[in-house]
């Protein structure tokens, strides 16, 4: 990929991704669903840093903020540029209300992706991933990713493509073994069709299930090829990234290395399970990636987790890594998605010593430990967890699984218990289950109100560097910038006492 120094350090001046562009030293993180929104991609990007959206339900947060009147006009200057206007006219008419929705009236919703989903609907997922990365990459020449889980597999081709069509810079992709997508980027380039394997659950040795997409079935295609993006595998080990390289359908160009204290869902400890006192998964020497091993790889790597402090990308390069990916400092800056009431009432819990993370080893249906930041009223609350109707309408984290008659179904954890149940699952899977989509979603501001009036709660979560950035952000804290992030991890690396 890129020269290295006589110590085996990444030249940064030299060391070029597969774009021929420089290899960034920051990599902003792709944060939840929408808090890694356009905004704060597009603010890293101009900075030369890359700026990263999450690629998370990014058709359902489209489609809710063209609901709610698209008050910067952002959605629909996408939809302007989208290469099939007839798609981009499709979901204005029936997505888009002129001034906004009333608050109380529930969001008209996105469906929930399942095998063979309509391709008008999959046209919308193409459309709503243009958007984000068009909008990140408006008006300057920075890079920008996109993110995604390999555990949300149904609408990732389509999400894929729509930001290729937008000219996307990196592909960056974790929660699992991303190992087919290098491939399916490959044919997405040139518009061909493709397919993912999806594990089926049942308990029997169930065989996958291979998931189309076709492109030209679903919008009407540009001629000429599209950009490969540079593909980077988010990892917990060298052991991994080792055998990612090789069972790869095609080529990987570098890796992000994220440690047990990032936020959102992390690998689940290695060896056997045990927690701490609070109940919170114990980590332990074995569960720190070898960075010997990463360097023998010969690709380039970022650290990620407990990087945002002064110097963290002098100190990872001394280490042999590119750079650093930082999540936490960047969700909380002014130009995040996340909800600004939600925002400010997170940091003040900092300002009066109130602040936690915790870090749940039941909440995700994925069965990966989250760390829950505690707010006040969000899904962080037991009461407001016993509280919520069950009910799983958006589905971005619903499994395949076969029934015992056969059948297949899609279930979640989540979900109401009978129903889980009546799918061949088993109910003991269900305790502390949260619903981290419409919860996520409602941490930006989008949260579903329903007929009965009550509105879907957030859960925010963070790594633990939250709980030093009133230290790190002093006074600036209430009201900090992505600039302040970066000048603060592109400082020196501070001299020891």
């Amino acid at each position: 990929m890129g020269p290295r120094d006589s110590k085996g350090h990444w030249n940064m001046n030299q060391a070029q991704n597969s774009s021929g562009g420089h290899l960034p030293s920051v990599i902003q993180g792709g944060m939840g669903v929408g808090v890694s929104g356009w905004r704060l991609a597009s603010a890293v990007a101009r900075k030369g840093m890359l700026g990263v959206v999450s690629g998370t339900a990014l058709d359902q947060v489209m489609v809710r903020r063209l609901q709610q009147g698209d008050q910067d006009g952002a959605m629909r200057r996408a939809c302007e540029a989208f290469p099939d206007p007839s798609v981009a006219e499709c979901a204005l008419r029936r997505y888009y209300v002129p001034g906004g929705k009333s608050p109380d009236q529930p969001f008209r919703s996105f469906p929930s992706h399942t095998i063979g989903m309509l391709a008008k609907f999959q046209a919308v997922s193409v459309l709503a991933a243009f958007a984000e990365v068009w909008c990140a990459k408006e008006r300057h020449n920075g890079p920008v990713g996109i993110n995604l889980l390999e555990k949300i597999a149904l609408p990732n081709p389509a999400i894929l493509y729509g930001a290729m069509l937008a000219g996307v810079d990196y592909v960056l992709m974790g929660a699992g073994i991303p190992w087919q997508v290098p491939g399916i980027l490959d044919n997405l380039s040139t518009h061909r069709a493709v397919s993912q394997t999806v594990a089926v659950a049942g308990g029997r040795g169930e065989p996958p299930v291979d998931v189309p997409f076709d492109p030209k079935e679903v919008v009407q295609v540009p001629d000429a090829p599209l950009k490969r993006p540079s593909f980077l595998a988010i990892v917990s080990s060298a052991t991994l990234a080792q055998a990612l390289l090789k069972r790869a359908t095609g080529a990987i160009q570098g890796f992000i290395v994220e440690h047990f204290t990032a936020g959102g869902h992390n690998a689940p400890p290695r060896g056997a399970a045990q927690n701490n006192d609070r109940g919170e998964p114990i980590y332990g020497p074995r569960d720190e990636t070898d960075l010997e091993k990463m360097s023998a790889l010969g690709l380039p790597f970022w650290l990620a987790g407990r990087q945002g402090y002064e110097g963290s990308v002098a100190q990872a390069q001394a280490l042999g890594a590119a750079g650093v990916q930082v999540g936490t400092l960047f969700a909380f800056c002014s130009e995040s998605g996340l909800d600004p009431d939600l925002r400010l009432q997170a940091l003040a819990s900092l300002q009066s010593g109130q602040a936690d993370v915790f870090t749940d080893p039941l909440a995700s249906p994925t069965g990966f430990p989250f760390k829950v930041v505690a707010v006040p009223g969000s899904l962080s609350d037991d009461e407001e967890y016993v509280g919520r109707r069950r009910l799983c309408d958006a589905g971005y984290l619903r499994a395949l699984a076969r029934r015992p008659d056969g059948r297949l179904v899609y279930r979640c954890p989540a979900e109401p218990v009978d129903a889980y149940a009546a799918k061949g699952g088993d109910p003991a899977d269900t305790e502390g289950r949260k619903c981290l989509c419409n919860a996520l979603i409602a941490n930006i501001g989008l949260g579903q109100s329903r007929a009965d009036g009550i509105v879907e709660k957030p859960m925010l979560t963070a790594g633990e560097d939250f709980l030093r950035l009133g230290t790190i952000m002093k006074d600036k804290l209430m009201n900090y910038t992505a600039a302040d992030v970066l000048e603060l991890l592109m400082r020196p690396a501070p001299v020891p006492a």
